[in-house]
């Protein structure tokens, strides 16, 4: 039995053997089984991770890509808000180089030019518009200076010039009258009155330049600085000058004198200059109850009004003159006015005339009249009084209202302008101007005669009071 036992344990150790076998390398077949399931299950996690992790890199690819697509767009945009600024800048920049800034220099003499503003008026470009105020001002300021300083130059120079060379012309005069007396000489006369048209650019000049106008007088009647400044002008014969003061000795202050007889010469020049030779230049020398006017008529082309608007403002003595802004040859008439009337205290307006030309209204005010000496003789030269048709009329804004008079036939033996006109026979013109040197010769010792009615209007280059 032990041995049955025994051999059948034998034989089954002998099957089971290799079913052990079997069983353990079935055991190690699961076991490395199990093992590369186990990796291969690490490896699938592994590659989920690294899939998750290349869906951010994706992901945050994309969102990289998507800033960047963001900023190139905004570069964009600020390139073209950049081209579209600078193209405004170029626009503005040339606007204000061809237009603002010669509008601003015309400005400085013509203050009513419109200066433009900018061609872009829309926000964002603020800070263009203030940068190009900026150069446009400092602009501005610097033609100020420059021209400051150049007219300076110049009021200095001419100031100088202006003073030698009337000093000169002074002297001139009183030799011709000390001549005049012994020579007798038509020409005589005549470069006496050529000495006056000179002398009184001259004073123009120098009122232009600051300087005193050279000539000091006592009080002197209107009618008699009318007729002085008649004297002073080319076209002399033309004017007639109406006397309507109901005071024959109404008279101009002494400091006042001069610079009134300069106003109304150069009024005179004017009116004679820019009216026909054959036409009338009327003078109304009118007294209110707070002064005295006197009133120029011409029968010239007339002002435009923008030219009326400039004259105005130069007659009132309020814009600035500045000797380059006078034009060549410069046209400094109404600024020589202005200037008296500012510096002296009488006043200046231009309108048109009912004569189709321009009228000249000389306001003289109460303080700068006075009344001579009774005991003093008036120039036979100067018109006498019309108080018949006398108006009366407040000196100030107001205009002179005038009777109606029958036109006046000049006389056929009044001179003629200077030079004498062609046709004039030498013995004809030897005789008018040997009458007006004898009556130059009257009104100088006009002292020691009683006075006489008003004739023809005074010869240019008579000395007046």
């Amino acid at each position: 039995m032990v041995e049955i036992v025994l051999a059948l344990l034998a034989g089954a150790a002998l099957t089971a053997g290799p079913l052990l076998w079997s069983a353990r390398r079935a055991t190690r077949t699961a076991r490395a089984a199990t093992q590369r399931a186990t990796e291969a299950e690490t490896r699938a996690q592994g590659a989920e991770v690294r899939a998750r992790a290349a869906e951010d890199r994706a992901r945050t690819g994309e969102e990289r890509a998507r800033t960047a697509d963001g900023r190139a767009h905004a570069a964009e945009a600020r390139h073209t808000l950049a081209e579209a600024r600078l193209a405004t800048a170029v626009r503005e920049l040339t606007h204000l180089a061809h237009e603002r800034l010669p509008a601003a220099a015309t400005a400085l003499t013509h203050p009513r030019t419109p200066v433009p503003g900018p061609l872009d008026t829309g926000t964002g470009h603020e800070e263009l518009h203030r940068a190009l105020d900026a150069v446009l001002g400092t602009a501005v300021r610097a033609a100020l200076a420059e021209r400051e300083r150049t007219d300076a130059a110049a009021r200095a120079a001419l100031r100088g010039a202006a003073s030698k060379i009337q000093a000169l012309l002074i002297q001139v005069r009183s030799l011709l009258e000390e001549l005049q007396l012994t020579v007798d000489d038509p020409r005589m006369l005549a470069l006496d009155f050529r000495n006056e048209l000179t002398l009184r650019r001259v004073q123009s000049l120098a009122v232009l330049s600051g300087a005193w106008p050279g000539m000091t007088r006592e009080d002197s009647p209107l009618a008699e600085l009318c007729v002085g400044a008649q004297s002073r002008v080319a076209g002399y014969a033309r004017v007639e000058i109406t006397n309507h003061l109901r005071e024959p000795r109404l008279a101009v202050a002494a400091r006042a004198a001069e610079p009134v007889a300069i106003a109304l010469a150069e009024i005179l020049g004017n009116a004679t200059a820019y009216s026909h030779p054959e036409t009338r230049v009327v003078v109304s020398v009118e007294q209110g109850s707070s002064g005295a006017l006197v009133v120029v008529d011409d029968m010239g082309v007339g002002m435009e009004p923008d030219q009326l608007e400039r004259a105005r403002d130069l007659l009132d003595g309020q814009a600035e003159v500045l000797l380059t802004e006078l034009g060549d040859p410069p046209q400094a008439g109404f600024a020589v006015i202005g200037l008296l009337c500012r510096q002296f205290g009488f006043g200046c307006r231009v309108e048109p005339s009912p004569y189709g030309g321009v009228r000249a209204i000389l306001r003289l005010p109460a303080d700068l009249l006075t009344l001579t000496d009774p005991a003093a003789p008036l120039s036979a030269l100067a018109p006498r009084p019309i108080t018949q048709t006398a108006p009366v009329f407040d000196a100030g804004d107001a205009l002179p209202t005038r009777k109606r008079r029958a036109p006046r036939v000049p006389h056929q033996d009044a001179p003629s302008p200077l030079p004498a006109p062609a046709g004039t026979s030498p013995d004809r013109a030897r005789s008018a101007w040997s009458a007006l040197q004898s009556g130059t010769a009257a009104g100088r010792s006009a002292a020691d005669r009683p006075a006489r009615p008003a004739g023809p209007a005074a010869p240019e280059g008579v000395e007046t009071p």
